[in-house]
């Protein structure tokens, strides 16, 4: 999963927005997409009272639902699996996409880049984290050492993920 790149910001900045913006961009470009969305809170993924859900409280170590259109695999994440280690369950699905895109993770190594709206009193994360790659923006936040990518302009900020990631095209 090397051309991994996380969209991170504060809640309600725009992320999910973004991504599916940039989706479309990198589909319209013929590349294959894929994404994540990162949470750090306990979500049952799974609907309770659903044979599939049923399976995994009587013990099954993994799930998978399988349909004519779609398919799901629910797998529990170890307590002591952290970091980047959790991506590595992705790499076999994932395999023969150009990139993947996450959304959230503020603690990733991989490449981040923070949407910042400027309607809240904080200030970027990039401003005391100096790993993130860009802020997208169109405000103009200040003091930043990285580069600021205009919001709204979503076919530069996926040619510059592109350059970040190494798959000019």
């Amino acid at each position: 999963m090397s051309h991994r790149i996380h969209i991170v910001g504060r809640k309600n900045s725009g992320k999910t927005t973004l991504v599916c913006e940039l989706v479309r961009e990198f589909t319209a470009r013929g590349l294959k997409v894929a994404t994540v969305k990162h949470t750090h809170h306990h979500h049952e993924l799974d609907t309770p009272g659903k044979d599939s859900h049923k399976h995994r409280q009587a013990g099954a170590a993994a799930v998978g639902i399988l349909s004519p259109h779609m398919t799901a695999l629910f797998i529990p994440t170890e307590r002591e699996q952290r970091g980047e280690s959790r991506y590595v369950q992705f790499e076999v699905q994932f395999s023969d996409c150009d990139l993947i895109l996450v959304e959230g993770d503020l603690q990733a190594t991989a490449p981040r880049i923070e949407v910042w709206r400027s309607t809240g009193s904080e200030s970027p994360y990039a401003a005391n984290d100096s790993a993130i790659a860009a802020v997208v923006s169109d405000d103009a936040p200040q003091g930043l050492t990285c580069a600021v990518w205009r919001r709204q302009d979503v076919a530069t900020i996926a040619d510059n993920i592109l350059r970040v990631q190494g798959l000019n095209t």
